[in-house]
Parts: C-alpha cells; structure tokens; sequence
C-alpha cells in the first residue's frame, strides 16, 4: 500500500493515478482517517506522559490519605489510556482499510487506457507461415496423446486435467530449462509451499476472500492455495530488514498454481489457456529503491531468453493503466505467437513482469538497512513469469507441429527431452 502519512502532500499525484487506472477511490475520505489516527496518537502519548509522570510522582513518600487519591487518580490515567488505546485501533484498523483500496502510482510512461491500449515494444522472430493446415494445441495434443480433459473433469471438474506421456516430459524439461538460465544468471531455485496465510496473500496485493477472488481457500484452516509463487516467494522476507549488501536478493520459485478463473470464458481461454491448475517458474527480487526500474527490465530479458531458446516467436507490450493490477506500477508482456488462436492465429499472453515498487514491502514489513547508516527503507519487490507451463506448451506446440502432426523439439529442448521430436504414439 502507499504510504499514509503521504497522502495530503501527495494527494493530487495519487488522484490523477487512480483517473488513469479508472479507479474510484475516495482519498479525501483516507486523508480524513489517516488525520483522525494522527489525533488520536498524540493524544495517546499525551495521556501516556501524565500516567508515567503521576507514576513517578508515586514514589515519593506521602500520607495515607494522600496515597488514597494518588491511586485514585492513576487509575482514571489507565482508564483514559486503555479508551485511547482502543479508539486508536478501532482508527487504525478504518484507516488500513482505506489504504488498502488504493492501488499504486502508475509509471508517468505506462500508456493510459484499457486492455487494448497497450504499447507494443518490439518483436522478435517471425510468424511461421505453414504449407499446411495448422492444429490447435487441443488437436495436437488428442493426436499425440498428450493431455485428459474428460478425465480431469469426472475427478475434478471442468478446466481440470492431465497430462500424459510426453507432456510430462515436455512440462518437466521446460521446467529444468527456465530453472537453468535463471540460476545461471544467479537466483536461487525454491520449491516454494503451494498454500499460504490470507496475511500473506493479502500482503502481496491479492484478495484471499470474497466474490471477486480468484484464490482457493481451505476451509477448516487458515491458508489459501497460491496463485502464483509470487505470493509465498514475497512472503518469505515479510517482517525482515535485509542489509543493503544482500540486495538485489534474486528467488526463483517453481510451484503449483490454483486460480478460480471466475468469470474466464470463451475462446480463447479453452484448453490450456486457462486452466485451475498449473506449474510455474517464477521470478522475484527484492532491489534498492534506485535499482528497481532496471531490475524490471532485466526480467523482461530473462524472459525473453527463455522464450528465444525455445524459438517462440513474441511481441513484448507495455501494459495500459486500467489493466494493471493495484500492485502494479509498471508491467510488461511477452505475448507468444500462437497459430491455434483464433482463424488465423494471434498473440496471446505468456509472461507478466511487474514493478511493484514498495508497495508489497509496506504491507509486508520488509526493509533494508543502508549500510553505514541506522536508517531502515522499504525494499522494492519485483516479480516475472520465466515459464508458465500451461501457456508455454501451447505455443511449443503449435508452432513447432508438423505437417505429420509431430512437434519438432527445438535444439534447446533435444537434450532434456532425450529426443528430437515428440510423436504419436
């Protein structure tokens, strides 16, 4: 969250971010809340000076009679205190909920607008134009043997599934590849929880609870399923102040990922695309403040190594504000070429990288302690997808398929999978 005792000198900048993100949030209502809270601390700390020097005053020698009224009066100073006290949480508590519905700033280049507004940055490799009939990953995989939609459904339901035979090779070999190239470039590898506290979750800026969610929550115990190792990745350092010599701290968490996918239809969500379940390897770093923008842009890099190795052609996009989650200062997309989509093929989604700034860190607890110095700062938190294996599979597949309804392996991939070319079986 941002910063509340910022909010009247910042009032203006933190209005016209929510315009461009076309949220309606009521700040003059938090300015009010936050001054309340304010109010009532120094009345607080007042009320705690008299009772300490009453307290004092107790242990001088005086009559009985004295004694009497002395005790009299120090507990009406505990009455008054615990009454602030409880004032001041009930404030606080008003206040941390306000805080907690305004989202962001916005980077000043972030384009303005809707999901369609995008700014697209460059593109790398060029569509495939095939001299044949192009399947859908759907198709491919029924041919290859690959994947159990009926079956997932009868166990779990819809947009449950299995995977099969050489999927589970491929899933496994993409894994080890994003795994490789991030420990290369120095993070380190996590098999991370696949549940978490609502805390947590909440801290990283996802709703653990409520119509609007798209996490699973355990009922009879306090823990939600993750969406994403994001959440269990930034909710290990919660509570932490790091020295500034660990920074950038780079993790690289490979995990299981449960979404509700409330509302996801249509299309182009069918098959993998959107799906209950699925393995990520993800990426996050912990920067200095100066360094976060950087950082973001070395993500967007791994990402693209990745995706380069597996000879996927992409188009990375600079995400419009209304798009962006409330975490998100700034994010970009690789958006893969996928031919099954759509009559003629189209770009879909297959890594985020988002700049969260300090915004998880407040809500988290996490600091840094600059060295030579005693004063503790808010780490920034950054977090990119290195492979999402659900969508990456759809885009290896479809376009490496060949006219013969295999998939040629790219050379990156031949080692892993102990074969050049998955084929049916």
């Amino acid at each position: 969250m941002l910063d509340a005792r910022t909010l009247q000198a910042r009032r203006d900048e933190i209005a016209e971010s929510c315009r461009r993100r076309g949220v309606a949030v009521d700040i003059d209502a938090a300015i009010g809340r936050q001054e309340r809270v304010a109010a009532l601390q120094t009345a607080l700390n007042e009320a705690n000076r008299r009772r300490n020097e009453h307290q004092s005053a107790g242990k001088r020698p005086m009559p009985i009679a004295d004694r009497e009224a002395h005790a009299a009066e120090g507990r009406r100073h505990k009455d008054e205190v615990a009454q602030l006290e409880a004032e001041l949480a009930t404030a606080q508590a008003a206040l941390a909920e306000a805080m907690a519905a305004i989202p962001n700033l916005v980077h000043p280049q972030a384009p303005v607008g809707g999901e369609q507004d995008f700014r697209e940055l460059r593109r790398w490799g060029t569509p495939r134009q095939f001299d044949f009939a192009p399947l859908d990953h759907l198709a491919l995989g029924a041919k290859l043997d690959l994947f159990d939609f009926d079956g997932g459904a009868r166990v779990a339901g819809q947009k449950w599934y299995f995977l099969k035979n050489d999927a589970v090779l491929l899933e496994l070999s993409l894994q080890r590849l994003a795994l490789d190239a991030l420990i290369e470039d120095g993070f380190t590898p996590f098999l991370t929880p696949d549940v978490a506290k609502p805390e947590i979750v909440d801290g990283i800026g996802y709703n653990p609870r409520g119509p609007e969610t798209q996490i699973y929550s355990i009922a009879g115990h306090e823990l939600c399923l993750v969406g994403t190792s994001e959440i269990t990745l930034g909710g290990l350092y919660a509570d932490t102040i790091l020295d500034e010599e660990q920074l950038p701290l780079k993790l690289a968490g490979l995990s299981h990922c449960f979404r509700t996918e409330a509302g996801a239809h249509g299309r182009e969500s069918k098959g993998l695309y959107r799906v209950h379940q699925f393995s990520k390897v993800e990426m996050f770093a912990f920067t200095r403040p100066e360094d976060s923008e950087a950082m973001h842009e070395h993500l967007v890099v791994l990402e693209e190594k990745i995706h380069q190795q597996l000879e996927i052609p992409y188009r990375v996009v600079d995400i419009a504000t209304r798009d962006l989650g409330a975490p998100a200062y700034r994010k970009f997309d690789l958006e893969a070429w996928m031919p099954g989509r759509g009559e003629a093929g189209a770009y879909g989604e297959v890594t985020s990288a988002s700049n969260c700034t300090d915004y998880q860190a407040r809500r988290l607890g996490i600091r840094f302690r600059r060295r030579g110095t005693k004063k503790n700062e808010l780490v920034h938190t950054l977090n990119g997808t290195a492979i999402a294996l659900s969508r990456g599979p759809i885009a290896l597949l479809e376009n490496h398929q060949q006219a013969d309804g295999s998939i040629l392996l790219p050379k990156a991939l031949q080692r892993l999978m102990g074969r050049d070319k998955i084929e049916p079986r």
